[in-house]
């Protein structure tokens, strides 16, 4: 890994709230420039976080940042709504 200086722009996280049931689903990503460019997104369901999912952005460029950012949070809120889908 290598520290990289930050984007010249930094991206727009993405935050996603759906109602499961009685409790709340929240999925949040975020991007992060220490101690090396990488994505977060924490899944949230009534307020408590239940999981953390990271991806190291090595030869992502500042151009490339948003969609990956974009991308990565899709991917993840489609994953997380087909297993609620498949478990009714």
């Amino acid at each position: 890994m290598t520290n990289r200086e930050p984007p010249s722009t930094s991206p727009m996280g993405r935050l996603d709230a759906i109602d499961v049931g009685a409790k709340k689903l929240t999925i949040q990503t975020e991007f992060f420039v220490r101690p090396d460019w990488h994505l977060e997104t924490k899944v949230y369901l009534g307020g408590e976080l239940k999981k953390v999912y990271s991806d190291p952005l090595d030869g992502v460029s500042d151009e490339q940042l948003q969609q990956v950012v974009n991308d990565f949070h899709q991917k993840w809120l489609d994953e997380i709504v087909a297993g609620l889908r498949n478990r009714s």
